[in-house]
């Protein structure tokens, strides 16, 4: 007589029934928030200011450059010392940061007025030293959350959708605080909502460090061990360098006002809707695999997926059509929200505890700074090409990346979670 045979239901909602990773999911929606309602008013008040575009461009330079610079050490940091201090310290010195932006709007801005923006730009600066910190102190913090490994998948499907959510919600919210009620009222949103994400993150209990089998090593082995690590794992070397290349030469995000304006004629309103297209498509998507993960062949869909990403950039700098264009953007958000979730779950599943935020360090190095260094590059290749054929270079260049890597990295290409 056969053997009855028993499917062991797939849970979506599993992760949030912890209720220490609701508190972490909850402190990450309202930091992301904040973030991003401070990007928003940031931008528009020093532009007022200068009336140059430049001084734009030198807010992200301002925020990227020290994240940058103190990566491997902050890596290292989380390695070594509690994470949930570290985190909570970084959340600390950016309420300082919100509250201050907030000071400097007091008194109809006179202390701007005064001093001019470089107070603005110091407070930036000093952010991001602080998420720098908080990045792979928050990556390597949230596995010590699950009580298995079998919750990761989940739990990072869901710490991405709540991501991508704040991140469509946030700039829409600081708009609408500022036109509404004004810089001095928004900027203390940001610093009140900074203040929530502290409050969560408090309230999380401290966890010990996992346990290590590593030898004894100098702080400067310690630092260099997390790349010597992703250099010699094919599969997240592979993961990571698919992700960096699609957002540097497949990122169309910093020409849309160009596109907006001149070839789809679509204002600014438009622009608000393409900027918004993808990070929807991400969440629709991310709430999907919630309920379906993916498993089977995680690694040709992944090529495929950040494949699919750079068609819809092709299709973009070809559209003259807005809600084609609209459309494609979605689509591209969808496939990166997939290639996003698979090269988590595998960096998270394929790092040893102890060497989380070493990891999360050099991730953050290459895939982190890669929006920024990626808008030079579509600016600079604009500038040379012309702009429809710099974005359509820029996909052409994605797909090649991705028959390179799946030809190279079997490893990935094979992969299954």
């Amino acid at each position: 007589m056969q053997e009855p045979s028993f499917e062991i239901k797939h849970d979506p909602y599993a992760a949030l029934k912890i209720p220490e990773f609701r508190l972490y999911v909850a402190a990450r929606f309202c930091i992301t928030i904040a973030l991003q309602i401070q990007a928003v008013i940031v931008g528009w008040q020093i532009y007022q200011i200068t009336k140059d575009p430049l001084s734009l461009g030198l807010i992200g330079l301002a925020e990227a450059l020290p994240s940058i610079f103190v990566a491997l050490y902050a890596g290292y940091v989380a390695d070594s010392y509690n994470r949930k201090a570290i985190i909570v310290s970084a959340v600390s010195v950016l309420v300082v940061c919100s509250s201050a932006l907030w000071f400097f709007t007091i008194d109809t801005g006179a202390f701007v007025l005064h001093n001019g923006v470089l107070p603005i730009y110091a407070v930036i600066f000093l952010s991001g030293i602080a998420r720098g910190f908080m990045g792979p102190a928050t990556f390597s913090f949230m596995p010590q959350l699950m009580p298995d490994r079998k919750f990761y998948a989940n739990a990072i499907t869901w710490s991405s959708t709540t991501w991508q959510a704040a991140s469509v919600a946030g700039p829409a919210i600081g708009g609408l605080l500022f036109g509404f009620f004004g810089i001095s009222a928004a900027y203390a949103i940001d610093a009140l909502l900074t203040v929530f994400a502290f409050v969560f993150y408090f309230l999380i209990k401290a966890k010990p460090l996992p346990p290590t089998t590593e030898a004894k090593q100098s702080m400067k082995e310690s630092l260099l061990s997390g790349f010597r690590f992703v250099f010699s794992n094919q599969i997240i070397l592979g993961a990571i360098s698919l992700d960096l290349f699609a957002v540097l030469f497949g990122g169309a995000v910093a020409l849309l006002p160009v596109f907006a304006s001149e070839i789809l004629e679509a204002g600014p309103q438009g622009l608000g809707f393409l900027r918004a297209a993808p990070a929807v498509g991400s969440v629709l998507m991310a709430i999907y695999l919630a309920h379906r993960p993916v498993s089977v062949n995680a690694g040709k869909k992944m090529l495929l997926c950040v494949a699919g990403f750079g068609v819809c950039i092709i299709l973009f700098g070809l559209s003259r059509s807005f809600w084609f264009s609209l459309v494609l953007l979605a689509l591209s958000g969808v496939f990166d929200s997939i290639s996003v979730i698979i090269r988590s779950t595998l960096i998270h599943t394929f790092t040893p505890e102890h060497m989380k935020g070493r990891v999360s360090a050099v991730n953050n190095i290459f895939v982190g700074s890669s929006n920024e260094i990626g808008a030079f590059e579509s600016g600079f290749a604009a500038r040379i090409m012309g702009v429809v054929p710099s974005v359509v270079f820029g996909g052409a260049m994605t797909l090649l990346v991705v028959g390179i890597t799946a030809f190279k990295a079997k490893k990935l290409r094979d992969l299954q979670l």
